[in-house]
């Protein structure tokens, strides 16, 4: 028989000796995934069963030996190192912060940040790539900073998946069953010490969630789970994996995320100012939040609405349409159709909030259109991206230049300490004090990287390389010995890559457009780089491609046949299952990162920022973040800027700009050792790699920058819109309203300027225009002279908005003047256009109108 249920459940208490009973303390905040010398504790207790727990502190605490444990309560040496990491961390949660010294900020003032997956450490396995590994770094640089914000997410109990090739190469998905119990998680009880549970309403049953939570340093990241009994065994599966099964799955699991999130911060008594949706899988919360909203406010659904929006944020990481979640109308009315009409909302009405084109009705249901036009702060994750976003959804705001487009741009970041070797960090700590943990966004803080004699820095960079070589000789002993491989293979691992060779590293999801088979365009060219008699070089590969994408896994395929059966091994390997752990090896041991996606379509890209403070350097294809990082002295670029639109060319010359890259310049200014061995201009690079790039682009710069464009001024808006019984709210609404059906009484009747044609360099002159507001009034508006240069099509280009006043009244317009100095020579151009203007209102985001002269 299969093997029976259990009808009962009991805890089985369990703790450790009391003189080390604070390692428990340690393992239950993840702040011990960025902290070296907690970590170095853990493994000083046993490595190998360390490395066997996939680093889940709890786990190896539960399988040490009791005379172990026992040993350790005695040990001196070892009871000094562990209360010196408890007073570690208990000296960070109490600090003072970035956040702790704001003036004047907001009593109650929250953020909460909703992702589908979030990757803190390879410990909690609920992330699957980029996603969820910038959700950690930004969960660990909020702690930094001591932002009020929590994390909201799904608490997946079989993960992604674990990666393993069959012979030909071929990738299978294993889904291992995860004990939450066992991992450093705290399941949230209610009075009654019974789990506090939150409901979500599906169309013909409640689903059930329980809540855990994980401590991110000084940030509380909650977790819905719908493994309950109380739920049909249909239901318990929703929060099984992650991006698995269909769209009625998906829908399923964006609902709990969004609505059951929501609800699970009211039932904690946690009231956010500000939501944030880290992509659209979390859209869906502001339809609750606006519901929520309602019942706390005794408001309709518009007066709600308008508050809201100034309390959320957006952040898409899609570069194509074909990205986005889409949803039917079907399944969307049976899915939401209660929510929204204890929402007071007509269906129709839902609908048109997640479209493109709200008219269209054969239009699908756009999860990102839902979230964007519902926060009035909409941003994308680097410049490039966010210009690619304002275009994808320019016919949003048809009348507005796609420039104006309301989508701000920040770039993403790393958080340093999760991603920096011991080695590395070591090293820092003598040269450049303290100040670059803590403050790793500020330049200055990296200043010192000047002072580092360059054989120090080489001899790091070898010895990292050395670090990643023997990682990838056990990684790969270890995958033989799980498929019992012959005594022969094992003595083969010596073999396999040189500690002395230029590594290159290529580690990502093995999405098409991210060409990962690139670097076999010209396979006899690869060859002959690899096994350069002079400056050979090797390449380390990783990576996951979804289990639903054939075309992914056949590059992974292509790859691992390359490196079996032509001629690429010993000088290229693949690392399977692809995960934080194997990232760390990779991006701390490795010389070079290769990037070479399709460009635009690399959002912004993580790993090769994280190579930088491990002194290793980027070679990328101008995209993402690379395309505002690079210059010819920290890196190197693959290609320019020209996209071909056939994409067969595009390839071919993106192949041939790399194999030059590599025999031209990368691998001759490796090898070129003039100084006592030292590659001298090779450190050069590393130098300023890592001084002007570790800053920029950390997720101290980055988180600091969400709070300082968005979180705070948002949680100003929100508090502002519901002052004096919501007086604001209502008052901006009846503004749009009045607005909206006057805008079509606004005519530009003309304009002028008192220069003529020509005007002298930096001479100020004055623009004027009369306009005609009908029933609207100076105040409702603004008028703008738009100043740029003039294109090829007498359209206005990098233009400048100038706002002129009213000066007075001519017959049934009002005239306005403003002041206008051209700094710099050749023929400009200039327009007048009117749009609306409220303190309390977000145009163009709220009210799209324009009127162009």
């Amino acid at each position: 028989m299969r093997n029976p249920k259990f009808t009962h459940t009991i805890e089985v208490v369990w703790d450790l000796p009391e003189p080390i009973r604070a390692l428990k303390k340690l393992a239950m905040n993840f702040r011990w995934s960025w902290h070296h010398e907690t970590r170095d504790l853990f493994r000083s207790i046993d490595k190998d069963l360390w490395d066997l727990s996939h680093h889940n502190p709890i786990e190896f605490l539960y399988s040490i030996d009791r005379e172990r444990l026992a040993r350790l309560a005695t040990d001196s040496v070892f009871l000094a190192k562990l209360k010196a990491c408890e007073k570690d961390l208990d000296d960070y949660l109490a600090a003072e912060t970035w956040y702790s010294r704001q003036q004047n900020r907001i009593e109650g003032e929250r953020f909460a940040y909703f992702c589908a997956e979030f990757g803190v450490s390879e410990g909690l396995p609920i992330y699957s790539g980029g996603l969820g590994i910038l959700a950690g770094d930004h969960l660990k640089a909020a702690s930094d900073l001591g932002l009020p914000l929590v994390g909201v997410g799904l608490l997946y109990a079989r993960g992604y998946f674990r990666q393993q090739l069959n012979p030909d190469g071929w990738q299978q998905e294993i889904y291992p069953q995860y004990d939450f119990y066992g991992m450093p998680l705290t399941l949230i009880k209610n009075e009654n010490n019974a789990p506090l549970r939150v409901e979500v309403e599906f169309p013909d049953r409640t689903v059930n969630c329980q809540i855990w939570r994980a401590d991110i340093g000084r940030i509380s990241l909650y977790l819905l789970d719908s493994n309950v009994l109380e739920n049909a065994p249909t239901d318990q599966g929703i929060t099984d994996t992650l991006y698995g099964g269909d769209e009625e799955m998906r829908i399923r699991q964006e609902m709990i995320l969004g609505i059951g999130g929501m609800r699970a911060l009211k039932a904690l008594g946690i009231s956010p100012t500000v939501c944030h949706m880290n992509e659209g899988h979390a859209a869906f919360l502001s339809i609750e939040r606006i519901r929520q909203f309602m019942l706390d406010h005794g408001c309709d659904f518009k007066t709600a609405r308008q508050v809201i929006v100034n309390g959320n944020v957006f952040t898409t990481h899609t570069p194509v349409p074909a990205g986005f979640d889409l949803f039917t109308k079907d399944l969307l009315e049976r899915y939401l159709g209660k929510l929204v009409a204890s929402s007071s909302l007509n269906f129709d009405e839902f609908l048109r909030l997640g479209r493109i084109d709200p008219e269209n009705q054969g239009e699908a249901f756009n999860m990102a259109v839902l979230a964007m036009e519902n926060a009035n702060y909409v941003n994308g994750v680097s410049k490039l991206h966010a210009e690619v976003t304002r275009s994808m959804f320019h016919s949003r705001w048809p009348d507005y230049p796609e420039s104006e487009v309301p989508i701000d741009a920040v770039t993403n970041g790393i958080h340093t300490l999760t991603w920096i070797s011991r080695r590395s960090t070591e090293l820092f700590d003598e040269y450049l004090g303290s100040t670059w943990r803590d403050d790793a966004g500020n330049p200055q803080a990296w200043a010192g990287v000047e002072d580092i004699p360059d054989h120090e820095l080489w001899a790091v960079r070898e010895n990292q390389r050395g670090d990643l070589i023997r990682f990838v000789r056990k990684r790969l002993q270890n995958d033989m010995a799980k498929r019992n491989a012959a005594v022969p293979d094992f003595q083969l691992m010596g073999g396999i890559l040189d500690p002395r060779i230029l590594t290159i590293g290529f580690a990502r999801r093995f999405a098409t457009y991210k060409r990962a088979t690139l670097m076999l365009s010209d396979r006899q060219k690869l060859l002959e780089l690899l096994n350069h008699a002079e400056r050979p070089i090797q390449i380390v590969i990783a990576g996951k491609s979804h289990p639903r994408d054939d075309g992914g896994k056949k590059l992974i395929q292509e790859l691992v046949r390359f490196v079996n059966y032509e001629g690429g091994r010993h000088r290229m390997v693949f690392i399977e299952d692809y995960d934080m752990e194997v990232g760390r090896a990779l991006v701390q041991g490795v010389d070079v990162w290769l990037n070479n996606p399709r460009r635009p379509m690399e959002a912004s890209g993580t790993s090769g920022m994280k190579v930088v403070p491990n002194g290793g350097l980027n070679c990328s294809i101008l995209d993402g973040w690379w395309d505002e990082g690079y210059d010819p002295g920290v890196g190197f670029a693959i290609g320019d800027r020209n996209d071909f639109p056939d994409q067969g060319q595009q390839d071919w010359l993106d192949s041939q700009s790399l194999y030059g890259l590599i025999e031209s310049e990368i691998a001759p200014k490796f090898y070129h050792r003039p100084d006592n061995g030292l590659p001298t201009g090779w450190i050069q690079m590393m130098r300023k790699s890592i001084k002007n790039l570790a800053p920029m682009f950390s997720t101290g710069r980055m988180v600091q920058e969400y709070a300082e464009k968005f979180y705070l001024p948002s949680s100003e808006a929100y508090a502002k819109m519901q002052s004096n019984d919501l007086a604001q709210a209502k008052s901006a609404l009846d503004w749009r309203s009045r607005v909206r059906g006057a805008w079509n009484e606004v005519r530009i009747l003309g304009s002028s300027n008192d220069t003529g044609a020509k005007v002298d360099l930096g001479q100020p002159f004055t623009v004027s225009a009369n306009v005609v507001l009908g029933s609207l009034k100076p105040e409702d508006v603004k008028v703008q002279a738009l100043v740029g240069r003039m294109g090829a099509n007498r359209e206005l280009v990098d233009f400048t908005p100038i706002n002129l006043s009213p000066v007075g009244q001519e017959g049934e317009s009002t005239k306005y003047e403003g002041q206008v100095q051209l700094s710099e020579p050749g023929h400009r151009g200039y327009t007048i256009r009117v749009i609306p203007s409220h303190d309390d209102v977000s145009v163009p985001s709220e009210l799209n109108l324009v009127r162009w002269q």
